[in-house]
Order: structure tokens, then C-alpha cells, then sequence
């Protein structure tokens, strides 16, 4: 019979499930450790007997008793039924991660904050959030058909950035009325546009990339001030959006 941890760890790997109780799931010890540090609320974590088999592991197990998480021992074979990825290395964790809304996305001099539209993939969108702290963004904004926040797949690819980076989804309406606000600019990412080593960023920037197949919608197109490229060798049509992003963001970076 399975035990409550185990069925709410079922329920949170469903959308649904995610959206009814506001909570994610975390695997492996590395994530598990992230969310400590950042001082994520756990509601519980399921731990077989390999996470004490190792240094680290064993280290991980004392972390999480000082902080009162509970905790249900079961057998590795019910962890790797129950984890999404193929090695989850003892541990799986319920959490429930920081909520940011759109007031806690502020563009600062110096970086731009990163703005996805449509991005479905939630490894790349992991990797988005994880590069953008990487590269001092100080906020992701995400638009509609973008993967949801909370995916524990986008929690898995960011590492540990979903805990600390102020991230939040709108509407384009609401970019719109963000970009107003805050006197923002807007620039999108695109083949066609101006080499991002020929300008130099504002101190109040936004830099959006788009869906991996089409791009960025011609609503939010509207609201760009600039279309920038990366130069790219001869032969080359294209770069991963998690690559384009952030060698925009470093070369935004670079050029203070």
C-alpha cells in the first residue's frame, strides 16, 4: 500500500496535481541540498537506504532531521518507480518552492532581466533560469505556453536557480504594463537583427527569447524597441535558446 508521501509525490508529477497543491518535487541529493540552503520549505522527503551509503549522502540525512523534515525510509526499488530521472540517488523530496509575482521582477543597470515566450521544453526552461542567475539577470519573465514553474523537470534543470532567481508568469498584457512601469526596455532575440557587440544596453533592459521552433509571437514583437543577433560562423544557422541567452546576457554584462 502506498504511503501518503508517496501518492503526494505521485499526484505533484501531474499538472493538476501541482496546481492544486502549490508544491513540487525535488530529486537527487545535489537539488535536495539546494533547497535546504535556500531555505525552501520541505513537506517531507522519502529516503532509501543508498543515501547513507555515502559520505555525502549520510551528510544530507543529518541535514534534513536538524531541519525537522519528515521523512519516510523505502526501499530504493520504490524510489527509482517513483522518481522521474534514472539514477535519484536515495532521495526524494516534496517542496514547496518561492513564489514570486511580477513586483519582484526589477530591472537593475548593468543585466537584463530574461524574458521567455513559449518556451515548452522545461528542461530549457531549467536551464533558462539556471543561466540567467549565472549571468546576473535579476528576474525571468515568463508568457503564456511557457512551461510551468513548478514542472518538476524545470526544478531538476535549474539546479537550484528556481530557489533563489524571482521568476514569474504574465500575460503579455501584463509585459506590456511591466515594461511601462518600469521604463524598461525591450529587445528580442532574432537572426535578422543587430549585432548585440554594436549596442550598448540601457539601464533598465528586458531581453526575450522565444518558442525553440517558432519564435517570438508578433504580439510581443510589438513591444521591442530592438531585434538583436549573434554573430554566428559561416555555415551556422542557429543556436540552442539556452545558448543564445546567454551569450546575450554576458555580452550585456561585458559591455558596463
Amino acid at each position: 500500500m502506498a504511503s501518503n508521501l508517496a501518492s503526494l509525490v505521485r499526484n505533484l508529477q501531474q499538472r493538476k496535481g501541482r496546481k492544486r497543491q502549490g508544491l513540487t518535487v525535488a530529486e537527487g541529493v545535489r537539488l535536495v541540498e539546494e533547497a535546504l540552503d535556500a531555505g525552501v520549505s520541505f513537506r517531507g522527503a522519502l529516503v532509501g537506504k543508498s543515501l547513507g551509503e555515502t559520505g555525502r549522502g549520510s551528510a544530507l540525512l543529518r541535514d534534513l532531521v536538524s531541519h525537522a523534515v519528515q521523512l519516510e525510509q523505502v526501499p530504493d526499488r520504490i524510489l527509482r518507480n517513483l522518481a522521474e530521472t534514472e539514477t535519484p540517488q536515495g532521495v526524494v523530496a516534496i517542496i514547496d518552492p518561492p513564489r514570486f509575482d511580477l513586483s519582484a521582477v526589477r530591472p537593475a543597470p548593468g543585466s537584463a532581466v530574461l524574458v521567455l515566450d513559449g518556451v515548452q521544453d522545461p528542461g530549457n526552461v531549467g536551464a533558462l533560469l539556471r543561466t540567467a542567475l549565472a549571468m546576473g539577470a535579476p528576474g525571468a519573465i515568463l508568457l503564456s505556453g511557457t512551461a510551468d514553474l513548478r514542472n518538476p523537470k524545470v526544478i531538476r534543470a535549474a539546479m537550484g536557480a528556481s530557489f533563489r532567481l524571482p521568476a514569474a508568469h504574465t500575460t503579455v498584457n501584463g509585459l506590456e504594463k511591466w515594461l511601462a512601469d518600469h521604463e524598461a526596455q525591450l529587445w528580442i532575440a532574432d537572426v535578422g537583427g543587430t549585432s548585440i557587440k554594436r549596442l550598448a544596453a540601457p539601464d533598465r533592459l528586458a531581453v526575450v527569447v522565444g518558442n525553440e521552433g517558432a519564435g517570438v509571437r508578433q504580439t510581443v514583437r510589438d513591444l521591442a524597441i530592438r531585434r538583436i543577433a549573434i554573430p554566428l560562423a559561416r555555415g551556422a544557422e542557429s543556436l540552442n535558446v539556452t545558448v543564445a541567452a546567454g551569450i546575450i546576457l554576458y555580452e550585456v554584462q561585458r559591455g558596463r
